[in-house]
């Protein structure tokens, strides 16, 4: 196999070409400016510019009936791009800030996992120079200030500053060119300049779950949906450039990372997660892991359809159901199950009339549009170098009992305090949901009443419902595992029942058992009956199917259909039954 790979070259590289073949390298400017076809004074500025460099020599003669020479100085030769032979499994194209790229997946030779083959523009040798002068000037002539790059809100206007910077620069040095390639220009510059450099190609391809830099002598990872963990032909040239894109991040997001402190946990403004490690706290270089979270949130509608079977649509009408009527719950999982983000899909199907604080470590979840307005997200803060400034988690959990919220969402339960807060919200009528770390809802009774959490059995009669995530390593396929509820029992304190569990030999759903805590302590806060209960699951299961048929995916349709069903449910449940086209309902 052979790709194709764009080669972006200018008349700089033309230039330099033509010196080359020059015997003594070396050719009077008016000559070249003919032979390259552009203008003297062009010839001269883009000639001041590479001189800076040490790439040519501008001469100018003592004798006035001379005329100015350029000579070139340092030969530079085109990068060799060494292409694998291999079968192609999957082949698509990835562009991000006009800097396209092919990305091609191949089974190669005797490597063990397939090959993540990506292919971003190749500029030629002189250019490429060229354009490293160029990033220096813009170094110079582009000022931000420190609020601007540790405000994530202000990230756009950042990024576009600098690309619109590099554009003009790069129009004004290079106008021959056409504007495409000056914008590819502009884009790979920015990647450099303000960027990951070649981790921003890989963070624009959504089929990627995470990317993962193991020190400087190991090629760039990634984890695909579909194929699951392989290298790429990409590396980082050095543990200082590793350090600098870790110090990036850091800075970006208020943290710092150093030989003090070597291990840094941060977010990205794209909303993705990272955490970096310095040598010698990992051994075999710098790292940066970055979890890269899907740039279109899944819905409760992605997860009943039958391409990603999630969970059933009755499971879903039902957690739909609790999360309406402020159900405490918790969704549990081993890592990379899924925990998050089925937690974010049911933060969707809140009320609007409910004040949301959600608690983080780093910002994972989203809310829907509707919801923005009465939401409170916070987020932790590592201390300083002297140990000053740190905000925990449980500082957060505290503070927000102040602000007089409906629900309190927390990212995660580690410790022993953070559990016992999060169970006193439970008690004092705040809705809570959160995930932790578990295999099994028995395996969560386990771990919320032994060591080191060790909770007394009576604080977790406030919790009413659990959620399992699973994930099949094997098919690399997520499944809601089973949602249990918590029931209260006078012989054992604390007991779960079963409500549905998945059927891994046949990829199924089944209900196992009807609910009895759920259902009694709807009753108690609403007053619905049984009958009124089961009708108003089977009524939202009807709209769940409705949206998945019309293909409403996005967070914000979703929402919007959710916010319009808590103002006029009839309306909503009437599009449904007569299958009408979303247009005709918002």
């Amino acid at each position: 196999m052979k790709t194709k790979r764009e080669v972006i070259s200018t008349k700089i590289d033309k230039i330099c070409e033509m010196l080359v073949s020059e015997k003594d390298q070396t050719m009077e400017m008016s000559t070249l400016a003919n032979e390259v076809g552009i203008e003297v004074a062009q010839l001269e500025r883009l000639g001041k510019e590479m001189q800076k460099m040490g790439i040519v020599e501008i001469i100018y003669p003592v004798n006035i009936l001379q005329r100015p020479q350029l000579k070139l100085k340092k030969e530079l030769e085109a990068e060799k791009i060494s292409e694998p032979e291999g079968k192609i499994l999957d082949r698509y194209q990835i562009e991000v800030n006009h800097v396209p790229s092919s990305v091609c997946i191949m089974d190669v030779g005797r490597e063990t996992r397939p090959l993540y083959y990506v292919t971003p523009p190749l500029l030629g040798p002189y250019t490429k120079a060229f354009m490293d002068q160029v990033r220096d000037d813009l170094a110079q002539i582009v000022t931000i200030g420190g609020e601007e790059i540790s405000d994530t809100r202000k990230f756009s206007g950042v990024s576009d500053k600098f690309y619109n910077a590099a554009f003009k620069q790069l129009s004004e040095e290079l106008p021959e060119l056409d504007e495409e390639k000056r914008q590819t220009m502009a884009g790979m510059l920015l990647h450099r300049m303000y960027g990951l450099g070649d981790l921003e190609m890989l963070m624009a391809d959504d089929w990627l779950e995470e990317v993962a830099v193991n020190g400087s002598s190991e090629p760039i990872s990634v984890y695909h949906r579909k194929f699951g963990w392989m290298k790429t032909n990409l590396h980082l040239e050095s543990e200082d450039e590793i350090y600098n894109y870790a110090s990036q991040i850091g800075r970006k997001a208020g943290r710092e990372i150093s030989l003090l402190a070597p291990i840094l946990d941060a977010h990205l403004s794209s909303g993705d997660r990272a955490n970096a490690t310095l040598f010698p706290i990992s051994t075999l270089g710098n790292t940066i892991t970055i979890r890269r979270f899907s740039r279109n949130p899944w819905t409760l509608v992605d997860f009943i359809d039958k391409k990603m079977n999630t969970l059933s649509g009755e499971m879903a009408a039902f957690l739909w159901l609790c999360m309406q009527y402020e159900i405490n719950m918790l969704v549990v999982g081993g890592t990379a199950s899924g925990k998050t983000s089925t937690l974010n899909t049911l933060c969707a199907l809140i009320p609007p009339s409910n004040r949301t604080v959600t608690i983080e470590d780093t910002r994972e979840l989203s809310l829907p549009k509707y919801l923005r307005w009465n939401w409170v997200p916070l987020t932790t803060r590592n201390p300083n170098p002297e140990g000053q400034g740190g905000v925990r988690m449980l500082d957060l959990m505290m503070t927000s009992l102040r602000m007089r919220p409906d629900r309190i969402v927390v990212g995660e339960i580690r410790r022993r305090r953070e559990a016992e807060v999060l169970f006193e919200a439970m008690h004092t009528g705040h809705a809570v949901c959160s995930t932790m770390h578990a295999d099994t809802a028995s395996q969560v009774l386990r771990r919320l009443t032994h060591p080191p959490i060790e909770l007394p059995m009576t604080e977790l009669e406030s919790l009413q419902l659990i959620v399992v995530q699973y994930r099949d390593r094997r098919k690399e396929i997520r499944r809601v595992y089973e949602i249990s509820e918590v029931i209260i029992s006078p012989i054992e304190a604390v007991v779960l029942n079963s409500l549905f569990k998945w059927k891994p030999r046949t990829d199924t759903f089944e209900k196992v058992n009807e609910s009895t805590r759920v259902l009694e302590d709807l009753n108690l806060h609403t007053g619905m009956n049984s009958n009124e209960i089961k009708q108003d699951i089977k009524e939202k299961l009807k709209i769940l199917e409705w949206m998945n048929a019309s293909n409403v995916r996005s967070v914000d349709e979703v929402g919007a259909v959710i916010g319009l069903y808590y103002k006029s449910p009839e309306v909503v449940l009437k599009a449904a039954e007569k299958k009408l086209p979303l247009s005709e309902v918002l």
